[in-house]
């Protein structure tokens, strides 16, 4: 289906018109389980937000009011606390008006200043980008929420609203709310198992990203359901006639995939709707745990189960706290039926997770503490996570990958069940034991087996990790862990082992400098030291030394400064020495692969350090302009490490001539890392070979042991 836009779809209100509501409503819906004390606090907070947002209109032309006492109506239908409530009709005030978080801390409480900051949104002035803002604000209200869980139940309440009145905004800044709802707000929704909430906010989304799709499976579900009412009937009757003789009492429902979700599946799987529709799924609510599995016999009994399609989130919930017995069963005519059986504590918690029989500080509702216990879990989580993030969008990159995991569950040596996301390796399961564990890993054993580090895990596995005090994370972890706590750690140690490199390598080219200058870093007073830094705005020696191995400053202007001589423009005649071991702030240019004994140059690049390159090599005649970019360099006595070179072959076409040519090369104890073959004609290929080398002896030595095979006719390095 194509989407373009058009004037109907475009000027098409979002969601049919809200009701009017005003505080008596409000008033009236949380006097049901609220004290009268509590009510009287609601009515003089909407007050306080009326006053302070006199004036104000939306976009719609209505008094902004209108806004967050609809907002406070969500959050008593979901049966909040006073104080929630009263932070859903404030939650503007700071952001909007002149009101401050101390001036509502006073008139109101401390907790509901806490909860109306932390759905604030900062100051854009201070966001070079709009990413950065978004970014910035979610990781602010993500840790308002380690404080107070409710902030987020009000942001969640907020952007409801918004989304169901996004008809009077543009049509970019409605698709950017919309996109920014499906990638963000929804999955936090579905993680704190607010799965009524999740729903209606994809189904919005989707309206408003894709109003023809959402037209259309609208009108083919609202068909489909009546040509179903038949079988469904069958089926429930079914399910009644057998539960009454084995005496259980249920409320058995009728269950549809929200719009989105039929959407997802279809476009995941590649599945037509008449595929998708043809599942018919049911679910059941019993009373107790006890009668939900009493129930599974039942229908199993009834309808035979597929093999491999039943799930019991009651003995091992969701990360979220949801619990249910999933089961699909062969029914009438050889249709599917997917059954969910759960009691009605679980169904709540399943509809409304954290908000589910609100008792924020009363606790007595098991399901409610669960859902708790399980969000604070997550929440620790992400304060880890955000301690480690380089900055605000790299914590929002590790967000979204913390919201979608498929689970799997595994278990640990001494049978504690760990839930991850599906594809998580052997690193994943390591970090999420612990940091540490994580950090010094060396392999694993899946049921006694050694198996390797990007293992893939599946449910029920049991896994041990081998660690090591000597190991150290590696950086091509990253290229199979998936979850957001082993990649941020990865991230957070390879970050300080790069800081540490450059800063022994900005203390080298510091030295370089220093010496046409005739002195060295310990002859500079420290007074001059400490004087310059505060010029710099830094913090220590190292930040500047490190500043200067990763080619964000110049070490000659440094050295100037430090001998406070700006007319010596001349370069140190000694050479920066190349080893090959000086971690991630010195690299070798890919496109000519230095080796040593080749006449080599280095250029500084911002961000990255010294970059090596063969003096001859060709790419680098742009860069040659920028001469206060270049230094010296040469290589060590001692370099010790194999070097990457691509060579190329010409050879004919013979059965095992790539064979033969590989055993030469090994015979010259060199390994191949990667192999191209490009067929010229019938009689001739050319060869594409990147080997290991230590320096250019040793590529002689290999190229003279090459030129002795037969079927080689030329061979040149690249």
């Amino acid at each position: 289906m194509s989407d373009k836009p058009t004037v109907a779809s475009e000027l098409e209100l979002v969601h049919t018109a809200e009701p009017v509501l005003t505080i008596d409503d409000l008033c009236f819906a949380t006097s049901n389980y609220l004290e009268s004390r509590q009510v009287d606090d609601i009515r003089r907070a909407y007050h306080f937000a009326k006053h302070a947002h006199e004036g104000q209109t939306r976009r719609s032309g209505e008094p902004y009011i209108t806004h967050p006492l609809a907002v406070a109506h969500v959050l008593a239908m979901m049966h909040l606390d006073d104080e929630c409530i009263m932070a859903g009709l404030l939650h503007d005030v700071i952001e909007d008006t002149d009101v401050s978080r101390e001036g509502l801390a006073e008139e109101f409480s401390e907790e509901v200043a806490l909860l109306v900051d932390g759905v604030s949104k900062l100051a854009k002035a201070a966001f070079e980008t709009q990413k950065h803002a978004q970014a910035e604000n979610l990781r602010k209200m993500l840790m308002a929420m380690s404080q107070d869980i409710r902030v987020i139940i009000v942001k969640l309440a907020d952007r409801l609203h918004n989304m169901r009145t996004l008809g009077h905004l543009r049509s970019d800044k409605r698709r950017r709310i919309a996109h920014e709802t499906l990638d963000i707000y929804a999955p936090i929704a579905q993680r704190l198992g607010m799965n009524l909430m999740r729903r209606e906010l994809e189904d919005l989304g989707f309206h408003v990203l894709y109003p023809i799709r959402y037209r259309v499976l609208t009108d083919a579900v609202r068909k489909a359901r009546g040509n179903r009412k038949e079988i469904v009937g069958q089926i429930s009757a079914s399910l009644i006639e057998r539960m009454e003789q084995e005496n259980l009492s249920a409320e058995i429902q009728g269950r549809e995939k929200n719009i989105y979700s039929l959407y997802q599946k279809m476009a995941n799987k590649l599945l037509p709707l008449s595929e998708v529709m043809d599942v018919y799924a049911f679910r059941i609510v019993v009373d107790d745990v006890d009668a939900c599995y009493r129930m599974l016999g039942v229908a199993h009994n009834l309808y035979k189960p597929v093999q491999g399609k039943f799930k019991d989130y009651i003995a091992i919930p969701k990360t979220n706290g949801y619990q249910s017995l999933h089961t699909v069963l062969f029914g009438p005519y050889g249709v599917p039926i997917e059954v969910q059986i759960r009691s009605r504590e679980m169904d709540r918690m399943a509809e409304a997770g954290v908000a589910a029989h609100w008792l924020y500080k009363t606790g007595e509702s098991e399901g409610s503490n669960q859902a708790h216990r399980l969000a604070r879990q997550w929440l620790q989580g992400l304060l880890e996570m955000q301690k480690e993030a380089g900055d605000s969008v790299e914590f929002l990159e590790n967000l979204r990958i913390d919201l979608f995991p498929e689970e799997i569950y595994v278990f640990t040596p001494k049978g504690k069940i760990l839930s991850l996301p599906r594809g998580s390796s052997i690193v994943d399961f390591a970090y999420s034991v612990h940091s540490d564990v994580g950090n010094t890993c060396v392999a694993g054993k899946v049921g006694r087996h050694l198996v390797p580090l990007s293992t893939k895990l599946t449910t029920g596995q049991s896994v041990e990790i081998i660690t090591s005090s000597t190991s150290h994370p590696n950086p091509a972890w990253l290229n199979f862990v998936i979850t957001a706590k082993a990649r941020t750690s990865i991230r957070h140690y390879l970050k300080q082992l790069r800081n540490e490199d450059a800063e022994l390598l900005g203390r080298r080219l510091l030295k370089k400098h220093l010496n046409v200058f005739e002195t060295a870093l310990e002859d500079i007073p420290e007074q001059r030291i400490e004087s310059l830094l505060e010029e710099l705005e830094l913090e220590n020696l190292d930040k500047l030394l490190g500043e200067l191995g990763l080619g964000n400053r110049s070490a000659l202007v440094i050295a100037q400064k430090l001998v406070q001589d700006k007319n010596i423009e001349d370069e140190a005649s000694t050479p920066v020495l190349i080893s090959g071991t000086e971690g991630l702030v010195v690299s070798f240019a890919r496109c000519c692969h230095p080796i040593p004994g080749d006449p080599v140059d280095g250029f500084i690049s911002a961000g990255r350090g010294i970059v090596i390159h063969r003096a001859s090599c060709k790419n680098t005649v742009k860069l040659r302009t920028q001469n206060e970019k270049w230094i010296d360099v040469a290589w060590a006595e001692d370099v010790s490490r194999e070097f990457p070179i691509d060579i190329i072959i010409h050879a004919k076409n013979k059965r095992g001539v790539l064979a033969t040519i590989a055993v030469a090369i090994s015979e010259m104890n060199s390994n191949i890392d990667n192999v191209s073959v490009d067929e010229r004609d019938g009689g001739y290929s050319e060869m594409l070979l990147t080997i290991e080398v230590n320096d250019r002896q040793h590529l002689a030595q290999i190229i003279r042991r090459l030129r002795r095979v037969e079927v080689i006719e030329r061979i040149a390095r690249k």
